[in-house]
């Protein structure tokens, strides 16, 4: 679909147009794939923002960010011609002579620098992008070969946190190609990571250090974030939550506020620290990047839609360790590993970040009793129609 001829967007029968809102809205796909090299990776990043309504914020984005943090994005206003699929992973949007469209794990699309109508934001680096690729999964967010996990907690099924985000895939892997700036980037079996967030907008402050790509360690995959985020329940509030999910050695890993501790140290460009601990075992993950690294992107904010927002590389150098509780400072770790020839993706995002951000896990008793509860919203909600179903399940 993405050959040289011209492209033909077509809506599938069996997909919805996105939902309509009264409150502010957005919906956003992550797609990483690591190539060979320092900071020679490529995002690509789909967001549907108000969809179906007459707000100003209303429009549909897709951004890449490419290698040596170049960056190109093509925004249209209004969201007609965007579908997305209410439970499987399909989605696309024909921009006028351009479009993109994700379907059965096949990624295909071309896309042009055009911004109108968005808040302004960095230069592109290149006039136009074109890419056909396709993702195979390995690993979703839990352990391999069981139930995988919601990364929020089953509470993401209900509008309570602002916004929510899902770990769509862990580890997997990519072939196919990328043309950017004229030249073509082909690749064969690439590590490959995905995401979701949607919800009003992204936290008033986060951090990120996510890397898939360790020497000597295939298959082993790390998620940090650091955020401060959106109570619904009650308007204004805020907490500081935290995540570390690690892959290694065909175990899943967890460290969330809710069953143990989470801790970090970050400074507003260059240095990652989080540390996580739960009732087994004690984690710690490590980043830097060079301090001329990293481009802007935008990201979905609260007021102004999508916007310049935050701060990313692919430049990061990642150690990911992890010790037996009680063992750290006494013990060989059980998990040491470094990322490959500093291909970890960093980022920090709202702000402001004038200085350094450390701080702990704080989430409200009540939030913590409701996720340790056994609730499997999928189970319960299986019988239901289709229509029926929360969106996702």
């Amino acid at each position: 679909m993405c050959a040289s001829r011209t492209v033909q967007w077509s809506l599938p029968k069996c997909v919805r147009v996105a939902h309509t809102r009264n409150r502010r809205f957005f919906e956003g796909w992550y797609w990483r794939l690591t190539l060979p090299g320092r900071g020679q990776s490529f995002a690509v990043i789909y967001s549907v923002e108000d969809p179906g309504s007459q707000r100003p914020t209303s429009g549909v984005g897709a951004q890449i960010m490419g290698p040596n943090d170049s960056y190109l994005l093509q925004y249209e206003e209004g969201t007609a011609g965007f579908w997305a699929d209410p439970h499987e992973l399909a989605l696309g949007k024909a921009l006028v002579s351009e479009g993109f469209q994700v379907q059965g794990g096949r990624h295909q699309g071309r896309i042009v620098s055009r911004e109108a109508g968005v808040v302004p934001g960095p230069a592109p680096s290149v006039a136009s992008a074109r890419w056909d690729f396709q993702v195979t999964p390995r690993l979703g967010w839990g352990s391999p070969g069981q139930r995988q996990l919601s990364t929020a907690g089953w509470l993401a099924a209900v509008p309570i946190f602002e916004p929510h985000w899902q770990v769509l895939m862990a580890h997997g892997s990519a072939s196919g190609w990328i043309e950017w700036g004229g030249e073509r980037y082909a690749f064969q079996g690439v590590p490959t990571y995905a995401e979701k967030n949607w919800g009003g907008g992204f936290p008033s402050r986060w951090c990120w250090v996510q890397c898939n790509s360790f020497d000597g360690h295939p298959g082993t995959s790390v998620t940090a974030v650091c955020a401060r985020r959106g109570v619904r329940l009650v308007p204004g509030l805020e907490e500081d939550v935290g995540l570390i999910g690690l892959h290694a050695a065909g175990d899943f890993h967890e460290f969330v506020p809710n069953k143990g501790d989470i801790g970090w140290e970050v400074e507003p460009w260059g240095t990652w620290r989080i540390h996580g601990e739960n009732a087994e075992h004690t984690a710690l993950v490590e980043a830097t990047c060079p301090p001329e690294a990293g481009t802007v992107l935008r990201a979905p904010t609260a007021d102004l839609g999508l916007a310049p927002f935050c701060r990313d590389s692919f430049s990061g150098r990642v150690r990911v360790r992890m010790w037996r509780r009680g063992e750290e400072g006494r013990a060989p770790p059980v998990v040491d590993c470094v990322s490959l020839e500093e291909t970890g993706a960093v980022e920090v995002g709202g702000g402001p970040w004038w200085s350094g951000w450390k701080a702990r896990a704080a989430m409200a008793g009540g939030v913590k009793a409701l996720l340790n509860l056994p609730v499997d919203v999928e189970g319960l909600t299986g019988w239901l129609p289709g229509g029926l179903r929360p969106k996702g399940l």
